[in-house]
């Protein structure tokens, strides 16, 4: 029997955009006809604006919160501070208002360096810490301290490297990708063993789902979403390197000292074009370079002692690199994003031949068809990853 809208339990998500809020937008669109989420742009719901949350509030009474909205990484103080922890403050104080769940999204940037680090194993809040961190630690804190005083039903999930498809943001994984896949990374700039925790964003929707279903067990606490086991990153780089057939990056080490003067001399050189008139920027991720060069792995035990079950568990960034290059440097190309990579040293599927080749063919194909594209171009998939 269909579930009418008015039977529906209703939603909110911040950040639908994001690669993260577009898996979870996909997934409760697709999967839960019994829960609509609504998702309102920027325009319609600022976290920077407390009138704006009110009265959307007000207006459609969401029964649940789900907030994935960040701040840029590299964003400036006064950002930072708005988005990731005034925003997630004013969403708390609301939850706890209407006495409904909130689900949170933090960042393994929040932690140090280490092996099999647990929940608790945060860094101390300081000044010297980066605006990010800085504002997502105080979050996490200040959601704790809700939970503790006045009763927040809340549940952080703390991620690791994300990647997945539909990232329409160069950044994180997907950065690392681009720089192999335009021949922009000559060297490695890690050391061998270094090893960080990743998780793949198709599988948060179905958890966050479970989360939703099951408060009693899952209220107040903080858990690490990641894959079971960590990435070795020197590992990683040569694995693309190989399924692209590129020639760099070589397998040559830069040693910690030296990469950290390149990231100084390029900070150098943007300020020095921006001086004249020509607009850069340093990847965000540069400030970050140190990560590259201690392992970070976080504790999955908290997650796997829990009744979830993960449908994607054998699910790792390796056995999905072959669907995400090809996702990502069909998209690079067609955006003119990749100045140096020849597509025909990865297209396993030849799809664009008959299009190049002899179009009148393929045309024909189409209309004895009925319109409908031959077998060579469905999703094998159907939409989904």
């Amino acid at each position: 029997m269909a579930v009418s809208i008015q039977e529906k339990k209703r939603g909110l998500l911040i950040g639908g955009s994001g690669l993260i809020g577009g898996a979870l937008m996909h997934y409760f669109k697709t999967r839960t006809p019994d829960i609509e989420v609504l998702s309102p742009n920027s325009k319609k719901l600022s976290l920077r604006e407390p009138a704006d949350i009110q009265a959307y509030f007000d207006r459609y009474q969401p029964e649940f919160i789900i907030n994935a909205a960040i701040a840029a990484i590299d964003s400036d103080a006064h950002l930072a501070f708005e988005v990731n922890y005034l925003g997630a403050l004013r969403l708390a104080r609301l939850a706890i208002e209407r006495r409904i769940p909130y689900i949170h999204f933090s960042t393994a940037a929040t932690l140090p360096p280490g092996e099999n680090l647990r929940e608790e194993d945060v860094l101390p809040l300081s000044a010297d810490l980066a605006n990010y961190p800085k504002s997502k630690l105080m979050a996490d804190h200040t959601l704790a301290h809700l939970h503790r005083a006045e009763g927040l039903d809340y549940t952080t999930l703390r991620l690791g490297v994300v990647y997945g498809k539909h990232d329409h943001k160069i950044q994180g994984f997907h950065r690392l990708l681009f720089s192999i896949a335009d021949e922009a990374m000559p060297v490695l700039l890690t050391r061998r063993g270094v090893r960080h925790s990743y998780t793949h964003s198709k599988k948060i929707p179905p958890f966050v789902h479970y989360l939703l279903e099951n408060r009693q067990e899952f209220s107040g606490q903080v858990i690490h979403f990641v894959d079971p086991e960590p990435v070795e990153l020197d590992r990683l780089i040569l694995t693309i390197k190989s399924y692209l057939n590129v020639s760099v990056p070589r397998r040559i080490y830069v040693p910690y000292p030296l990469a950290r003067l390149g990231k100084v001399v390029v900070g150098w050189l943007v300020r020095r074009l921006a001086a004249i008139g020509i607009e850069t920027r340093m990847p965000a991720e540069l400030l970050f370079l140190e990560h590259f060069y201690k392992s970070q792995t976080l504790s999955a035990e908290r997650l796997l002692a829990s009744s979830y079950q993960d449908p994607f568990r054998d699910v790792t960034v390796f056995s999905r690199l072959p669907d995400l290059i090809e996702y990502y440097i069909a998209r690079w190309e067609h955006l003119n994003l990749i100045t140096s990579f020849n597509p025909d040293r990865f297209d396993p599927k030849h799809r664009v031949d008959a299009f190049v080749n002899d179009p009148a063919a393929l045309l024909e194909t189409v209309h004895q068809r009925g319109g409908e594209l031959p077998a060579l171009f469905q999703d094998p998939c159907n939409g989904r990853e």
